[in-house]
């Protein structure tokens, strides 16, 4: 009886241990079979991991090859949670060396949910050597450019930004995304079971972005940028605008903007610091857009250099009285003096003779109301009143330049087609993409060179015994125009306090090199374009002169 049960007892064991071993048999024959596929390419990602590297900005250089924006080459650490086995120790060494919080930092290393956490982001390559010498699991390196701006605040409001993912934000550098940014590469990269790195076993190399050099010269935008600060702190102006152009190629020298900001501090910087007001922003001319109506006159045969007309106080144009900037009685005046003293009654007159129509088909011929095809974003077309919309006093109003907006580009582009001949050139930043030089063709002629060349001569008037003599250099010929304009008010009237003051200026005259326009935003103290803005111009044009080796075209005899 005892030995059955005893031999029962064993049958039921041993077919136990037969269902035991069946099952394992089961389990392991579908963990390998069935499973196995699966738990092999888990094991490689625990033991592989691939990390993109990105690619190298270009670099982007004035014309003299001078970097203007350039990379930095920083390391970046990163983690994954689930292979970090001290988190609260590696976050206090983190928080040592690169100023981490270390509570924030602790609790997403903590996370086990998480599988990559930055540690540090573009941080200096030698505190990054420092924690990977410390040995701590789950940690990886790879490098990272960092975008740097060498000369600070030189050409900020040109280059814009590119941030922390290395991607432009503004100016340039977003325009230029495309070319700047080339194609990033990757990393495998096979880690021991605690996860630290042990081989790189593929590597495929990113493509860096091309190098820009611009038309900049970074020495004429420096000190641009520095007479503009001087005149903004001399006058308590809001801001000023100054263009650098070479008529014959509309290569920019320089575009600046004063107040200024430093390009590597842009996060920090209000919006209306950042923008390149050269090209974004709008004003009434006054009296530089005179240069339109006088050279459509010309351009038509409706006046010449010494036609001569006799011109009252006061002009009434539909509901409008004109008046001068300067009270007087009624005067005999040549175009040339019309222009030189920049009478409001003259150039009205001339405009009144060319017409309605005429007029407005000039404006468009110089490109107002229209963008000049600058390669920089954002650009503002201005705004030039349509034919159709003009009202009985708009013929007495938009030949001083009232009713309409420009841009300083604008303007400058204008006078650089009476300093070039008589063609508008496309004002252009960009001279090379990667080696290549990039065209901006010879422009469209706008004007005769007779016309061009009486407008020049006319212009040299202005500041030899004119409205500009204020910017007269030395040893050099200066032909200009000032521009006086009362702002509007929100009531829609003209403001008695807040005005725009602007030069524009060629040099030397004789055989114009350099068009300067310089626009200052609400002086305080002073407000007319020749006692605000022509000092300034005089102040840039002086640095250029030399800085270029322009020769003297009018030396001193002795």
């Amino acid at each position: 009886m005892r030995s059955a049960t005893a031999n029962r007892r064993i049958g039921i064991l041993a077919a136990a241990f037969l269902l035991l071993l069946g099952a394992a048999l089961a389990r392991s024959a579908w963990l390998q079979i069935v499973k196995g596929p699966e738990y092999a390419a888990m094991a490689v990602r625990q033991h592989r991991e691939t990390v993109t590297v990105p690619a190298g900005r270009g670099t982007i250089v004035d014309r003299n090859g001078q970097p203007l924006a350039i990379g930095r080459m920083t390391t970046t650490v990163y983690a994954n949670p689930r292979q970090v086995d001290d988190a609260r120790a590696l976050a206090l060494s983190a928080a040592k060396l690169f100023g981490n919080d270390p509570a924030e930092l602790y609790a997403q290393l903590a996370d086990r949910s998480r599988g990559f956490v930055y540690v540090a982001r573009k941080a200096d390559p030698r505190k990054a050597e420092k924690l990977e010498k410390l040995g701590f699991a789950g940690l990886g390196f790879y490098p990272e450019e960092l975008r740097f701006y060498p000369q600070g605040t030189v050409a900020a409001q040109v280059l814009g930004y590119a941030g922390l993912d290395n991607k432009g934000l503004e100016g340039l550098e977003r325009s230029l995304e495309g070319t700047l940014a080339g194609k990033p590469g990757s990393q495998t990269i096979v880690k021991d079971p605690f996860g630290r790195a042990l081989d790189v076993v593929e590597t495929t190399r990113e493509t860096p972005g091309k190098d820009v050099r611009l038309t900049i010269d970074r020495q004429i935008q420096a000190n641009a940028e520095e007479v503009l600060a001087e005149t903004v702190r001399r006058w308590n102006a809001r801001s000023a605008t100054a263009v650098v152009l070479d008529p014959r190629t509309g290569e920019l020298l320089a575009m600046a903007t004063a107040p200024r900001f430093n390009a590597n501090r842009f996060p920090k910087t209000r919006a209306d610091r950042r923008r390149n007001r050269a090209v974004t922003d709008t004003y009434e001319p006054g009296s530089t857009f005179k240069l339109v109506t006088i050279a459509a006159g010309l351009e038509e045969g409706i006046v010449g250099p010494r036609t001569s007309f006799r011109l009252p106080p006061t002009l009434k144009v539909a509901d409008r009285t004109i008046r001068e900037a300067e009270s007087r009685g009624t005067e005999r005046m040549t175009v040339r003096e019309i222009v030189e003293y920049s009478s409001n009654i003259g150039t009205i007159t001339i405009a009144q003779r060319l017409g309605e129509g005429r007029l407005a088909d000039w404006i468009d011929r110089f490109g107002f109301g229209a963008a000049t095809g600058v390669d920089f974003p954002g650009e503002s077309p201005g705004y030039a009143l349509p034919l159709e919309e003009w009202s009985g006093s708009t013929i007495g109003t938009v030949p001083i330049g009232h009713g309409i907006a420009v841009t300083p580009l604008q303007m400058a582009r204008a006078y650089a087609a009476m300093a070039n001949g008589g063609r508008l050139v496309r004002p252009h930043v960009i001279a090379r993409i990667g080696g290549k030089d990039v065209s901006a063709g010879k422009g469209k002629r706008v004007v005769s060179k007779v016309v061009a060349d009486q407008m020049l001569d006319m212009l040299r008037g202005v500041v030899v015994e004119g409205t500009g003599t204020a910017a007269a250099i030395p040893g050099y010929t200066v032909a200009g125009k000032t521009g006086t304009t009362a702002k509007i008010d929100p009531d829609g009237t003209y403001s008695s306090s807040r005005y725009v003051a602007s030069f524009v200026g060629l040099v030397p005259a004789s055989k114009p090199e350099l068009v300067i326009m310089v626009m200052v935003d609400e002086p305080r103290g002073g407000y007319y374009g020749g006692t605000v803005a022509a000092p300034a111009f005089r102040e840039i044009a002086r640095f250029n002169l030399q800085h270029l080796e322009i020769p003297q075209d009018a030396p001193r005899k002795p």
